[in-house]
């Protein structure tokens, strides 16, 4: 039998036991990367917690279908409004570098995921893009129209955000007071300064436009969550997730499209939200020298496991302060946990486990079961190990007992937790030959004195867990 989950509601402001829309399957959503640069640790924070959420479901019996996009197009640069403005960011940073904005998202993307590898973050079982369901959105688009809830003008689609009367309901925004914080554009071709586009018209300087039945544009980034979420996973979902951040305008227009573009039908059931991240007590910013990514962390020593343990180790609907104290905490505790599990199967010595983990095992799931609750799982490991410690110290531990706690910490715990160093990772042959041909043009890099090139390849490297040593004039790698 599954046992009940109860999950934080933004949408209700409640904690609401979960009711799956089919038996034993639970359908999940997440907002992933805009890939236009490296992803940093507060955007990670809410990714890892979203990979909590699916450990959790599957450790609680459910088959878990989870889809994370891909932003490479449509996400602009002034985007704390409905209706986003500037320079779309992907287009900037190519023009930046003088780069097809293609490669550049495929390069950010091709990051990202290795940074989750890193973070031993489950992939999910669809990573779709939003350029290759540009099809979708326009047709997503064409619904709205037609439901009346949408009109084109210049070449561009807005959405009539009065005419949906339950705007506002996951913010608990009110629409008179968007009104008022309005930002008015002169001369604007909007029927209401609160409609957002679903569809923009591109002019020629534009790097990413597609034909339409409005005239070349490309898609409004709030309609590409929408059109691949209801593609994917269909209407009704289970669970959204994001980061607080995302609530408003974000997800608040998804709902929006998606129930104006069904009739009017509830399209989510369960929205999660993470909290910011603050780093070393204050928002994490560049100016400050607070900023990091994964890389910038494994670079200077830290291991994936490390920072997905301080990551998940606040309650993820409140701040978490990152700081190099809390890392090298991480470290310790994951030691400790180790030699646990090391001297334990020792005094086990091959026996089978018997029952003395089992209240340990129901008070872990019950942290979990309860919103996620990682601060009482965490600490029920740990009281675990003290106690398994100071019966040894006493000699009152069993081998079946000493089994029992391993059992627990590689796999009810390290289920979830993702932490305990692991085996030896086996490279297939194809991410063999990826290694080899990446060291191939770091060699050339070094022959042309591209120094900066030589050193990113060996970051992007490292951050998958590979160190590369040059020696007699060859480069040889190895897992770290």
């Amino acid at each position: 039998m599954i046992p009940d989950i109860f999950l934080h509601n933004t949408l209700s402001g409640k904690k609401e036991k979960f009711q799956p829309i089919q038996l034993g399957q639970v359908k999940i959503y997440s907002c992933g990367p805009t890939v236009y640069d490296y992803a940093h640790i507060g955007n990670f924070r809410s990714f890892i917690m979203a990979d909590i959420l699916v450990r959790v479901f599957q450790y609680a019996g459910y088959e878990v279908i989870k889809a994370q996009n891909i932003t490479d197009v449509g996400h602009l640069t002034q985007d704390d409004t409905a209706d986003s403005a500037g320079e779309d960011k992907i287009a900037r940073k190519a023009a930046q570098e003088k780069l097809d904005p293609f490669a550049i998202a495929r390069r950010y993307e091709e990051a990202f995921i290795e940074d989750e590898k890193s973070l031993r973050i489950l992939p999910p079982q669809y990573r779709p893009r939003a350029t290759d369901y540009i099809l979708e959105q326009i047709q997503l688009a064409q619904d709205l129209i037609a439901a009346g809830y949408a009109y084109e003008v210049n070449g561009s689609v807005y959405f009539r955000t009065k005419k949906y009367e339950s705007y506002g309901q996951l913010s608990k925004n009110k629409l008179e007071d968007l009104v008022a914080g309005a930002r008015v554009e002169i001369n604007s071709e909007k029927e209401d300064p609160l409609d957002f586009a679903l569809w923009k018209k591109a002019d020629t300087s534009h790097l990413m436009q597609w034909e339409s039945p409005w005239g070349r544009g490309f898609p409004g980034w709030h309609a590409e969550c929408s059109a691949m979420s209801t593609k994917l996973l269909g209407l009704p979902f289970d669970i959204h997730t994001g980061g607080e951040d995302n609530i408003f305008p974000h997800h608040e227009c998804e709902i929006a499209q998606n129930e104006c573009s069904h009739g009017g039908q509830k399209s989510v059931n369960y929205w999660l939200h993470v909290k910011h991240l603050q780093v070393e007590g204050k928002k994490m910013s560049k100016s400050k020298g607070n900023f990091y990514t994964i890389r910038d962390l494994l670079s200077q020593g830290w291991k994936g496991n490390e920072i997905r343990y301080v990551l998940l180790s606040g309650h993820y609907r409140t701040s978490l302060n990152f700081t190099m104290d809390s890392l090298q905490m991480a470290r310790s505790s994951i030691e400790r946990l180790s030699e646990a599990v090391r001297i334990f199967r020792e005094e086990a010595n091959g026996t089978p486990p018997d029952e003395f983990a089992r209240g340990v095992r129901e008070r872990f799931r019950e942290a979990l079961f309860d919103d996620l609750n990682m601060a009482d799982g965490l600490s029920v490991a740990f009281d675990l190990v003290k106690t398994g410690m100071k019966l040894r110290e006493e000699k009152k531990l069993s081998s079946a007992s000493a089994a029992s706690i391993v059992q627990f910490l590689e796999e009810d715990f390290e289920d979830v937790i993702a932490v305990l160093p692991g085996k030896e990772v086996s490279f297939s042959p194809e991410e063999r030959a990826q290694i080899e041909k990446k060291i191939q043009e770091r060699n050339q890099a070094r022959e042309e004195k591209d120094w900066a090139r030589a050193d990113q390849i060996r970051d992007e490297l490292a951050a998958r867990g590979i160190e590369l040593i040059d020696e007699e004039g060859k480069t040889i790698w190895k897992k770290q």
